[in-house]
């Protein structure tokens, strides 16, 4: 393979291949929490004093705490002030939202499929350890989880790519046998670097174009679900056990009205 790591035109050489490991996001991939998480910020800030609405948070969630609050309010995340908000917004999620926080319609089942047909799942999320405890108790699915890898795996959280390429390590396929399922721009921009293929969801409220550079999109793991078959993912895992060659069509199965994936 030619070109950088963090050269997007590096996924031409990789994107079409048999499928080891799916690395998974959680926060608005297979749980329904965006919302929540913005919320949250959002109560936290107010409490500080500071006036920032959950629809201005809302298109920031998926990146890690270390960016998206000095995006929001121009306070350095390693500052006293910035250590204190971000366990604030911690605290306020864990006791205020997540108790509500529910996967997403078939979610579990599409783990399921994935783990059944012999694929490791590892976890790659920019939140926290703790946090990561109780979104993974709110999926109910600990036990279809190979791997993890959270913020304290990776100097640099999403969209830097450091959580995926650990991910990648853990997994212990290679970047080329691996695919990732996330919901935001940082998720794909984060694989993208990694020289990891992305499927990407829209349940986490990104449109299309946000979600450029995914080799496919669905409206949610239940539209994945049902066209697991023809999916990148559930060919390349099976491509991976030999059930069937790498499928050199990439452009066909991008998302649109003509591929069927608007779920």
């Amino acid at each position: 393979m030619t070109g950088r790591a963090d050269d997007p035109r590096a996924l031409d050489a990789a994107s079409d291949g048999a499928i080891e490991a799916v690395l998974l996001d959680i926060d608005g991939t297979l749980l329904d929490s965006n919302d929540a998480h913005a919320q949250a910020w959002s109560d936290t800030l107010r409490e500080a004093g500071l006036e920032i609405g959950s629809e201005t948070v809302r298109p920031l969630v998926g990146m890690g705490s270390d960016k998206l609050l000095p995006r929001l309010t121009g306070i350095d995340a390693e500052s006293e002030q910035g250590k204190d908000l971000i366990e604030r917004r911690k605290e306020v999620f864990r006791k205020e939202y997540l108790p509500a926080v529910r996967p997403f319609p078939q979610a579990r089942e599409l783990l399921e499929r994935m783990r059944d047909d012999g694929a490791k799942l590892v976890v790659a999320t920019s939140a926290s350890d703790e946090e990561l405890r109780g979104l993974l108790a709110a999926l109910g699915a600990e036990w279809l989880i190979d791997d993890k890898t959270s913020s304290s795996d990776a100097k640099r959280s999403k969209p830097d790519p450091d959580i995926v390429r650990v991910a990648v390590d853990k997994a212990g396929v290679g970047p080329e046998r691996c695919a990732m399922l996330g919901d935001t721009p940082y998720d794909v921009e984060a694989a993208t670097r990694s020289r990891v293929r992305i499927v990407a969801v829209r349940c986490g409220g990104h449109g299309d174009d946000a979600l450029r550079g995914a080799v496919e999109i669905y409206d949610d793991p239940a539209a994945l679900l049902s066209r697991y078959a023809e999916s990148a993912i559930g060919r390349g895992i099976r491509a991976s056990r030999g059930q069937l060659p790498p499928r050199r069509d990439r452009e066909s199965r991008k998302s649109g009205p003509e591929s069927g994936q608007r779920g």
